[in-house]
């Protein structure tokens, strides 16, 4: 995922929020590698939000499924995949795979500070914003 459109997408998910009215929040938008390309947390957030938000991402990329779907696993199998990636695994909904119109994974977004709930919304909002396929695994 080209730079650029990593913070678009990170532009267009606060800026969807603020309209919203929501919490502030914090952003991570990670390549189809797991990198972090853009990252933001807004004033007012509370801390760990960014951790927490590219803990989201990082469980969609590593599982190559949005986070809704992997927060129906077995709580077993979460803290055995937790413990393989190193502990960077939120599997709460708001971690949104982005791919493009052929179905390929070009990276994941993450969102944290509102429910997980309205974290997805945002997410969705940001990624196809930007002419993309939002993958929340619901």
């Amino acid at each position: 995922m080209k730079l650029e459109v990593a913070q678009s997408i990170l532009a267009g998910v606060l800026a969807d929020a603020g309209a919203r009215g929501f919490n502030p929040l914090a952003v991570a938008v990670l390549d189809a590698r797991g990198a972090v390309r853009a990252l933001a947390a807004q004033d007012g957030t509370s801390t760990k939000r960014a951790e927490i938000a590219m803990g989201k991402a990082n469980a969609a990329i590593s599982m190559g499924l949005g986070t809704r779907d992997i927060a129906k696993r077995p709580p077993h199998f979460l803290a055995a995949v937790t413990h393989a990636v190193g502990g960077l695994f939120v599997p709460v909904p708001g971690g949104v795979l982005v791919k493009d119109a052929a179905g390929e994974i070009l990276g994941a977004v993450g969102v944290s500070g509102e429910t997980s709930d309205n974290d997805e919304i945002v997410a969705v909002a940001g990624i196809t914003g930007q002419g993309l396929v939002a993958d929340t695994g619901a």
